[in-house]
């Protein structure tokens, strides 16, 4: 028996939420599938509720969050500028695609990010990165305070990069964002996931401002459900995180993200095989 619109958006959203406040930015890979497969909705609309619910819930939880130093609010506003500047191209690069190219590019898209988050889980430990070429000159590793100009060009390149993806698949970049603030400013990964929301909000914004004219009307209703959703999600997320070591988060997203990826691969050949 199936489950009412309503409670499944519901759940689908707390889904959506609480991967978002476990990992910083998990969260949002998994709400196009979600809207797509899960409530029917077709690609573009849901790119854009995607974009909405996940844009307002991040910026939910950096609030949330915001006290004793943990969000770094200038980074994640320079990776946000770098995103609002490319959201619109992504948006319009999306439109292009036949919809079924973009399910398949966006579970291809999910597959690399699974791998890359399970074949790398040092980057979502506790442990600040070593400083390389990539990384921020700062006076002390973890702090992003005084920015000099090549950093912010590096925060700003990693926010465009996700800018472009956010536009194209609903997609708030969390998965690029974190390793960017991780490498980059290297910062702690309680801080860096914590940051991330920033950058992810204004992007998600920005993104669903671009893919507005793609949400139909009868969408809403479900949205505010999925939103509701998100954000109970996000609450027991953000309080959960505290007590669970960074790998363990970074390894069950990276299983959930291929376990997705999976299903919509099947699903886009199965759509594909009864059209034939």
């Amino acid at each position: 028996m199936s489950l009412p619109t309503e409670i499944a958006a519901l759940i689908y959203g707390a889904v959506v939420g609480l991967s978002l406040g476990l990992t910083g930015g998990g969260g949002s890979i998994f709400a196009v599938p979600l809207l797509v497969y899960g409530l029917g909705l077709g690609m573009r609309s849901a790119v854009a509720l995607s974009l909405l619910v996940v844009g307002l819930t991040a910026i939910y939880g950096a609030a949330l969050q915001c006290r004793g130093g943990t969000v770094r609010w200038r980074a994640g506003l320079v990776l946000g500028l770098g995103g609002l500047m490319t959201a619109p191209l992504g948006s319009w690069l999306g439109r292009l695609l036949p919809e079924a190219l973009a399910l398949l590019l966006f579970a291809l898209l999910m597959l690399l990010v699974g791998w890359r988050m399970w074949s790398q889980p040092t980057q979502a430990t506790e442990v600040p990165l070593a400083p390389s070429r990539l990384a921020c000159r700062v006076p002390t590793a973890g702090t992003v305070d005084r920015f000099q100009p090549a950093c912010a060009a590096k925060l700003l390149f990693a926010g465009a990069v996700t800018g472009v993806l956010a536009g194209m698949f609903g997609v708030g970049g969390g998965f690029l964002v974190v390793p960017a603030l991780l490498i980059v400013a290297r910062l702690p990964i309680v801080q860096a996931l914590a940051t991330s929301l920033v950058g992810i909000g204004l992007i998600s914004i920005v993104g669903f401002a671009a893919n507005a004219g793609q949400l139909a009307a009868n969408d809403r209703l479900v949205g505010m459900w999925f939103l509701i959703g998100a954000g109970a999600g996000m609450t027991i997320g953000i309080a959960v995180k505290r007590f669970l070591p960074g790998r363990y988060l970074s390894r069950g997203f990276a299983l959930m993200v291929i376990a997705v990826a999976g299903w919509m691969l099947w699903q886009t050949a199965a759509g594909w095989w009864q059209q034939g």
